[in-house]
């Protein structure tokens, strides 16, 4: 199992990081006197229902240690948060005294609001399947539309895929995978129209061995090529010597000879404009999950590492030309949330 190390470990279950003097040096900070730097921090907790290495919880994670270095903030976490236990330990950070609380409420939507109306005065920006509510105005709401990145990827795996067979594992049918799903095998479409699709969720955002288990059974019905929505599918893929594309964080170093490509995603615009409205007291309930496009600089297409120039020169020039499109606004990859079904 190969896996995203944190930037920063917890100490302990809840994990604490507080920029001081030699880290605002660091960042280029060091000018400012520290009592400032400190007053103008401001105080976030993070609660994750998997461990911060998890792919989706990991580029979080990584945009708020990134904003610890930069001298904006205070960050403290919980990993491994049960569902039961999720809207305990939102109370106890609420209590704390912290300016924002960071999470992942798919599962809890109904118990997570309900703790948000009790504290209108802490901010929340937390990922959701729901728009934004202006009953919560003190709730911010965010999901990771990487689906521009995802078509890229998409493009590349239909022009590296030989018999337009292609396995696609993924956690558990929400649209927040269902739609980079989507655009992935729109990719693939426009270089293998004929291509076709064995689509599968293990229901689980976080079991590698059942991802892999999955996997191995796609690539004995045909599949030469996966998707590899959840960890574990690439490690079938690097067995049984096929290739795989990658999704959220880059793996391509983990896997040299089978990830051919993966679909970004960066936090850090959404974290970034969330910071910024809370400093302004201008935070209001609105999607962030904007931040996640492309043109804001949300997701990008991994580098291709040790597949550069492996890859059909055709495909690349498709995706240089959509890339530029989609940053331009002149594109549009369709966000489509349906569940999709294998084909």
């Amino acid at each position: 199992m190969k896996l995203t190390k944190p930037v920063f470990a917890p100490l302990n279950r809840r994990g604490v990081l507080k920029g001081g003097a030699a880290l605002a040096a660091t960042a280029g900070l060091g000018a400012m006197p520290t009592g400032l730097l400190a007053q103008e921090k401001i105080s976030v907790a993070a609660i994750y229902t998997v461990p911060v290495e998890q792919q989706w919880v990991s580029r979080i994670h990584n945009a708020a240690t990134g904003a610890v270095e930069a001298g904006q903030i205070e960050y403290q976490f919980s990993e491994s948060t049960s569902n039961t236990d999720y809207a305990r330990v939102m109370r106890e950070y609420a209590d704390s005294g912290v300016d924002m609380i960071i999470g992942e409420m798919f599962a809890v939507e109904q118990e997570a609001r309900e703790v948000i109306a009790e504290y209108p005065n802490t901010t929340f920006l937390m990922g959701s399947s729901f728009p934004a509510d202006e009953n919560y105005p003190n709730l911010g709401v965010f999901d990771n539309y990487i689906q521009d990145a995802s078509y890229l990827s998409g493009i590349i795996a239909g022009s590296m895929t030989e018999t337009g067979n292609i396995g696609m594992v993924g956690g558990f049918p929400i649209p927040e995978v269902n739609r980079l799903m989507h655009a992935f095998m729109a990719g693939v479409r426009e270089v293998k129209p004929e291509a076709k699709f064995q689509v599968s969720f293990i229901g689980s955002w976080f079991d590698p061995p059942k991802a892999k288990e999955t996997a191995f059974a796609m690539i004995e019905n045909g599949a030469d090529l996966l998707y590899a929505e959840r960890f574990g599918v690439s490690d079938a893929a690097q067995e049984k010597g096929i290739l795989a594309i990658g999704n959220v964080i880059d793996t391509q170093a983990d896997y040299p000879e089978t990830v051919v490509a993966s679909a970004l995603w960066h936090f850090e615009p959404t974290l970034q404009a969330a910071l910024a409205n809370h400093k302004a007291g201008t935070f209001k309930a609105e999607n962030y999950g904007v931040y996640s496009f492309m043109k804001e600089g949300g997701c990008s297409l991994a580098p291709l590492g040790t597949f550069e120039g492996k890859v059909p020169a055709e495909a690349m020039a498709l995706v240089e030309e959509r890339t530029k499109a989609i940053k331009a606004g002149e594109f549009t990859v369709e966000i489509n949330d349906d569940e999709p079904a294998s084909s």
